[in-house]
Formats: structure tokens, sequence, C-alpha cells
């Protein structure tokens, strides 16, 4: 199917005030084709986006110049409503979109707005119903769907009017990943069997880079490169595992799947095993939590669980969307109501305690990360960090510099990227040290570099005594930062234990570097540095 032109873009530049966000790009998407959008952490893949779409410049400001054109017609004008129809988009939080209550409705809603014929739009909620297998979902409240079923739902919303061009922001982002394969794999169907085009925006290139037939990266200047995903990675800055590991090992050409990782990896030598960390069970308890169980509404979100977060140690809290996670820290952190259980934090029952006592023991960013920000521009929440926290002038600021370089100090914290808020919460948070740190899915939005710094600042918090705990989808990180991994399903503890042990005993939850040389290998890190001992 991939040949004809759908839609391009010609000469495209946006410009806020004196910042230039994209710069003379040019792109052409071909029916029946996945191009892949990457890039560092705010450096404009959204803005690209949106301007596919329309909601850039008329809901965000800003300065377009250039032209979109779909099947050959110019659409620069034309408002996203007209051409919704042509070209669907799906946000980072599906839930967020959503219009109606039941699954249903939410297929049939945006036909309702186009005018559909009632006896067409039955037809077309059944088939998408089935194309997306998610026909016995077709009654459910849409608030109590799992992350990977309302991602599926809202990509059947836009798929229900037809449109041309489906683009997507961060779609697995959110998705623990089974439920991101599931939904990568739907959308491969789309294009293989529909000629559907699609354009996806995604930091977790892991994920993503089997499925592509192009990578567009976005480059700090606001240009563009497009190429096959081999051609690009091969000098990109941002790269997953796999091709870190076949740049190491020099193979050509690089491996982009798992399977073809394997078939390099039998020409490598014979290599001494990575040394394992010392056993944290004689590590000092700073979280104690004994039968803890939260409950919402009638449903048993946390059931029964114990947990130790130990002083100097990283504990990466994993599980399928929906297992409970959240529910656990913000019971943990005190302001999530629980049903029963001891938990002391530092000998405190942190429910018990006010909510300044609680932050002087518990720090948490959660996964509303905008939440924590309330001022007028990024220097006021970083000044006003640094204050509360009785740190260095600049504390924050150079945290921040560290996770998501080049942000504005006059920018307001609601017009940065999904993953420079991240970035701003994470490092007012830090920047007070609390003696426990929760992090909820904290790099969601981060670009390789942004999770490598991140890694550092939590194995430095680590290593002065504290404890943290992180609950992340993002197993590449996982592998990088955790000491100890508790995988939680339907409420409750199924697996605990040292980091290789648990990530290899699971295939959803094992990184790249373990499915391609098996364990106890983790990160490409480690496979370098026996590299180097069995060449000297």
């Amino acid at each position: 199917m991939i040949g004809r032109t759908v839609l391009e873009l010609r000469g495209v530049g946006l410009r806020y005030d004196d910042q230039q966000v994209l710069r003379d790009v040019d792109l052409t998407l071909e029916e029946g084709e996945l191009v892949l959008v990457s890039g560092r952490t705010g450096v404009g893949k959204s803005s690209l986006l949106g301007v596919v779409t329309g909601l850039v410049p008329r809901f965000t400001g800003g300065v377009l110049t250039g032209d979109v054109l779909l099947d050959g017609r110019s659409i620069l004008h034309q408002p996203p409503r007209e051409r919704a129809h042509l070209v669907g988009y799906v946000g980072q939080d599906p839930l967020a979109g959503f219009v109606t209550d039941t699954v249903e409705e939410e297929l049939a809603y945006g036909m309702e707005q186009l005018g559909v014929a009632p006896g067409t739009m039955r037809r077309r909620v059944e088939e998408t119903l089935d194309l997306l297998g998610i026909a016995d979902l077709r009654a459910r409240d849409l608030r109590t769907l799992s992350g990977g079923q309302q991602q599926r739902v809202a990509i059947g919303a836009v798929l229900t009017t037809h449109p041309r061009v489906l683009v997507l922001d961060e779609p697995t982002s959110a998705l623990d990943p089974t439920a991101a394969e599931d939904v990568l794999a739907t959308l491969t169907r789309l294009v293989h069997d529909l000629g559907l085009t699609v354009l996806l925006a995604e930091h977790r290139l892991e994920r993503v880079v089997p499925f592509a037939d192009r990578i567009c990266l976005v480059t700090g200047d606001g240009s563009i490169r497009t190429g096959l995903p081999g051609q690009l990675l091969a000098d990109s800055p941002v790269a997953p595992p796999l091709v870190e590991l076949g740049r190491l090992a020099g193979w050509d050409p690089l491996p982009l799947t798992v399977r073809d990782a394997r078939r390099h990896a039998r020409a490598l030598p014979a290599l001494p095993e990575p040394s394992t960390p010392p056993d944290a069970r004689d590590a000092r308890p700073l979280v104690e939590a004994r039968g803890v169980t939260v409950v919402h509404g009638h449903t048993a979100a946390v059931r029964e669980v114990d947990l130790t977060l130990a002083a100097g140690r990283v504990t990466v809290l994993m599980g399928r969307n929906g297992s409970g996670k959240s529910s656990l820290i913000w019971a943990l952190q005190g302001s999530g109501r629980r049903r029963s259980g001891a938990l002391s934090v530092a000998g405190d029952d942190p429910a018990a305690l006010s909510a300044a006592q609680r932050r002087a023991h518990v720090g948490l960013v959660p996964q509303t990360a905008a939440d924590l920000l309330y001022l007028e521009t990024v220097a006021d929440e970083c000044a006003a960090a640094d204050s509360g926290a009785g740190a260095v002038v600049g504390t924050c600021r150079g945290l921040l510099d560290r996770l998501a370089p080049g942000i504005g100090a006059t920018t307001h914290p609601r017009d940065l990227s999904e993953g420079q808020r991240l970035a701003l919460a994470l490092a007012i948070v830090l920047t007070a040290r609390p003696p426990v740190v929760l992090l909820d899915e904290p790099t969601r939005g981060l670009d390789y570099t942004g999770k490598a710094e991140l890694a550092r600042i939590v194995a430095d918090l680590a290593a002065d005594d504290h404890a943290v705990l992180v609950a992340t989808h993002d197993v590449e990180f996982a592998a990088h930062v955790a000491d100890l991994v508790v995988v939680m399903a339907e409420g409750e503890v199924v697996s605990s234990g040292p980091t290789r042990r648990v990530l290899a005993e699971s295939p959803s939850f094992a990184p790249q570097v373990t499915k391609v040389l098996g364990a106890p290998w983790l990160v490409v890190e480690e496979v370098a540095e026996a590299l180097a001992g069995v060449g000297r």
C-alpha cells in the first residue's frame, strides 16, 4: 500500500515570540505507513503533531508558516473540527478526551457530530469493536477500563470516522509492556490491512521501532531528519538498548528486534558475568507496611500488602495497569486512605500527620505531575522549591537542567511539554531530599538522556541513605535503578526480590538485553564493561 502521498508538510515553521520550535519542516506521509516521531524532551514533537491535526497554532498561539496538504489540497487554514474526520488524533491521556460514559457511546460520538446515518453508525461501531478486539467491553463504563483498554477505545473512537491519517502522542507511555504491545500490534494491523497512515510520537523507542516504517527525528534547532529506522538510529542521539548493544558490538545491520539481536549475539565471545550487588536484607528500614489494604468503593485496590523500604535502597514497583501500584503509593504517603493495616515511616504513621509533617517525611511525585505546579513561571517554581527546602539557591534549577535542559526561566509551567512538566515536578520534590522518595511513573515523557540523569539522581539519593520507591512500566529504567523489584497483580504482591532474579523471571518485564543475552544481563553498560575486560 505504501507509495501514494496522503499528507505533506512543506516548509513548515512554528515560532513562539523569540523561540523557533519548528524550522523548514518538509515531511511526506504515505498511504499504509507508520512513521515514528522521535527527539529529545521538549524539542517540538507534540507541536509537529499539532500542526498536522490543526490544534497548533489555533489553540496554542504562535506563528505558523509553510503549508499542510492532504491529498494534494491545502488544509492549513481548515479548522480542526473540519479536518477531524480526515486526520484523527489520540492524545497522551485517553480518559481526558472521552466525552461519553460507555465504550459503545464513545465509538458513536464522533459519527454523531458528523451526521453519519444511523445504519452506517451501527455498522461502523460493530466493525470497530471487532477490529480492536473490544466487543466484550461495549457496555463498560470508560472509567472502569484498564489503561490499555482505554487506549484502544480512544483509537476506536477516531477510527469510526474513517480518517485518512491517525496521529498519536505517546500512546504507550502509561501502559504496561503487555498492553503497549497489544496497542502497537493493533496499530500495525490497521496500517497493513486497511492502509491507514499513522504518525506516532513516542519516547520509549524500544517499544515502537520494530513496528515503524520510517523515523522522523526532530532536532534541537527545530528541523527534522527522516529515514529508515536502521539508518537513522546508526548515529541518533536517542536510541533503544538493542541499537546501543549493536553499536557496541559493531553489528551490521543494526538489530531492530530481539530476534535479530539474538542472531548477532551468537558471535559474541564468552563474557564474565556481571557482579551482583550485596543483599538488601540488612539495610535499615525507613518504611514498614504490614497488611495494608486500600478499598475504592466496592473494589479492593490493595490487598494485605507487606512492604519494607530500606535506607540506601531503590525499590521498583511493577505490574500491569490497574494492579494497585498508585493506590499503594498514596497509602504509603499518608494521603490515601487505607482500610486496614499498619504503616510506619521513620516511626510515625503518615496518615496521622499534618500535610507539612508528611512532606518532611515523604516526597511524592504523582502520575499527574502538573498537579504540583501552581506558580506563574519556571523560575518562581524553582525559587519556591529552594526556599521551602532550605536549599542553596539554584539547587532546583540545577536538577531541572539535568533532566530537561534549555527551559526558559520565564516560561509558564502550563506551557511546557508533558516531559518538561514532569522534569520540573521531579526537580521540585527532589530539591527537598526527603528521607523517603516515592515516584509514580517518573519517566513518562522523558528522553533517554533525561532518564539516565534521573537514574543518577536516584542512585545519589540511595547512596545518601534515602529510601526510594519507583512505580513504573519502564522496564529499561527499572533495570538501571532497582536494587529490589516488587511485582503486583490484582492488588497483591506476586513476586519480589533482587532485580536480576525478578526481571529475568518474567518475559513481560525483562529488559531487552536480558531477552537477547539471557540472565543475569540487564543493561548495555554491563556488556560494555565485560567486553572491555575481554579486550584486555
